[in-house]
């Protein structure tokens, strides 16, 4: 077993955010019952998208 907790389509990081931004980001899960990992996912596309890097899904 590999260090990526038996994740075949997904790649486990780790980081930090403001505490602002993780008290809105928890906000946002909540009320529309979107797993945090597809959040993540979709900021990510918009951030990469904005720097003009395409995104193949």
């Amino acid at each position: 077993m590999g260090g990526n907790r038996g994740l075949i389509n997904r790649k486990a990081i780790s980081n930090s955010l403001r505490k602002d931004l993780a008290d809105k980001f928890e906000e946002l899960h909540l009320n529309t019952d979107i797993p945090k990992s597809k959040l993540l996912d979709q900021a990510v596309t918009l951030l990469l998208e904005k720097y003009g890097l395409s995104v193949k899904e």
